[in-house]
């Protein structure tokens, strides 16, 4: 099953709390922060939301 890298790219201040709260659902916690997460539909709706604050790899 593909997988997605996903690492935080700029700070959650100044932002909404309910994007603050899902990039702590994905694991994330300060920038650099690095998680591999499996590929489903409802990771891919979290990062979609923060997507301002994260890239994103494919990784196998």
């Amino acid at each position: 099953m593909p997988r997605l890298k996903v690492t935080q790219i700029r700070s959650k201040v100044g932002n909404k709390p309910e994007l603050r709260d899902t990039l702590r659902s994905l694991g994330l916690k300060r920038i650099n922060d690095v998680v591999v997460k499996e590929d489903r539909p409802e990771i891919r709706g979290m990062v979609h939301a923060v997507r301002h604050m994260i890239t994103v790899e494919e990784v196998e």
